[in-house]
């Protein structure tokens, strides 16, 4: 930094870090010693023993590495922030922290032998480490978070659906040109706007029969479950099927979005000022610039399920927003989706279209999960993409359970902040005294909240049988 004094610049001295000799021949230092979180995270809730028992026919003789363990290891890998089977070398080349990890070639076979039958037993293993984990957080007593809306809690789980791209850059099975220009694929995934949690992914009606199959019975039956997607999800077999859904005693209701078509426009254009009332912000306070109102009767809905509603908002389009030609004619954004909650449920336009806007934290939860493993498609061959998708998933998941052993800003942070501040952290292992312990840092700035999370994982109750 210079500063003048009188015409004369003087420089001040800069403090110079200290010099360090770097050599690689170092002894029981340990790197992403907070990953080992998320491996017992896996054991504690019994997805390990669930991976296990889904992947046995992989083992025949029952000789060789445990399939369920190698699975186990991938997911924990992916949460960590690896992005390719190689980075399994984290965990394989510090078994005094991770124990023994399958080589590349290993862990490559058991994403080539997983068949779909079996890649159907690991979707049921991960809903039953689900089941586990979800009672382990009543008995904690913070149970699952409830969703938001307007400053009022949403009744109920969330569950919200949208699809993404996900680029090739290179030819491989039933991959396809995109709808951006692009080369890929196209999955549709399904969150669950309460914890996070990647439930499911595939096609709008499939995903959403995996993602109930997800769900633990005791909160699948008797509880309020909202399905919320963009205009993709507003096809009248889908609406269909969700409402036939109820018949199997699952309380499930749309939010979905809807395209602004010709019949919406008259309608918009109809609708007196006086009934367009001032929209909400998450908060529940006025949003300024927004208004809402409904447009029932106005549009033809005919073999939409009964009780279908369709909602619009406008408001003055940010700097950089996409306008269709109706936008800029009318000089305002429309928004525009279809409901099945009845007014009299508290329904009023105002709260809908702000609860259907909580939508958009899809779009986080999916641009955490490219990080997460599923942005990157490891093999030419599909089946295997499909694997390494379902392990994506189950990091996710080990992610999203962070409410069970986290506090404060930490129990809410995304992948990156949770990797930075906790699961790549370095510590050092000692033993004494019979024991092997793993120590971390004291300077470092996040070590207590990192203890506390393993003392609190300690405490859960272990799944039984």
């Amino acid at each position: 930094m210079s500063v003048q004094a009188e015409g004369t610049f003087y420089v001040q001295a800069i403090g110079l870090r200290p010099k360090v000799h770097v050599t690689a021949d170092g002894s029981g230092a340990i790197g992403h010693a907070g990953a080992r979180l998320l491996a017992d995270l896996a054991d504690v809730t019994g997805l390990s023993a669930a991976y296990s028992a889904a992947l046995r026919p992989l083992r025949p003789r029952g000789t060789g590495r445990d399939p369920g363990r190698i699975a186990t290891d991938l997911a924990v890998m992916l949460a960590d922030g690896g992005e390719a089977i190689a980075d399994l070398a984290v965990l394989r080349d510090q078994a005094g922290v991770f124990g023994p990890v399958a080589s590349n070639p290993t862990a490559w076979r058991l994403l080539a032998d997983t068949d779909e039958r079996t890649l159907a037993s690991l979707r049921s293993a991960g809903a039953q480490a689900r089941e586990v984990a979800w009672l382990q957080a009543a008995g904690h007593g913070e149970g699952i978070p409830a969703a938001r809306a307007a400053g009022r809690i949403l009744p109920g789980l969330v569950l919200d659906l949208d699809a993404t791209l996900i680029t090739c850059h290179s030819e491989k099975q039933q991959a396809a040109p995109t709808y951006k220009g692009g080369f890929g694929f196209h999955p549709l995934l399904c969150f669950l706007a309460n914890t996070g949690e990647a439930l499911a992914a595939a096609d709008h009606v499939t995903v959403l029969d995996q993602a109930l199959a997800q769900i633990p019975d005791a909160h699948r039956h008797g509880t309020d479950i909202l399905i919320r997607t963009d205009s993709a999800g507003s096809a009248k077999a889908f609406l269909a099927h969700v409402r036939d859904v109820q018949k199997r005693g699952i309380r499930t209701f749309f939010s979905v979005g809807y395209a602004i078509t010709e019949p919406v426009r008259r309608a918009v254009r109809a609708m007196p000022d006086c009934l367009w009332h001032p929209a909400l912000s998450q908060d529940g306070t006025l949003r300024d610039g927004a208004e809402v109102t409904e447009l029932t009767g106005m549009v033809d809905l005919t073999g939409y399920p009964v009780g279908t509603r369709i909602i619009v908002r406008r408001d003055r389009p940010h700097p950089g927003a996409q306008l269709s030609l109706f936008d800029q004619d009318e000089g305002l954004r429309h928004q525009v989706f279809l409901t099945d909650t009845p007014y009299c449920d508290g329904g009023s336009a105002q709260f809908l279209e702000v609860r259907h806007r909580g939508h958009a934290c899809v779009e986080d939860h999916i641009q955490c999960g490219k990080t997460t493993g599923f942005g990157r498609c490891p093999s030419r061959d599909f089946a295997i993409n499909a694997v390494w998708l379902e392990l994506s998933l189950a990091a996710i998941d080990l992610l999203a359970l962070r409410v069970l052993l986290l506090g404060g800003e930490l129990a809410a942070a995304e992948p990156k902040k949770l990797r930075y501040r906790l699961l790549h952290v370095a510590a050092r292992l000692t033993r004494g005294g019979r024991r092997l312990r793993l120590r971390i840092s004291a300077t470092w700035p996040w070590r207590n909240e990192l203890a506390t999370a393993f003392h609190r994982l300690a405490a859960l109750p272990r799944p039984t049988g």
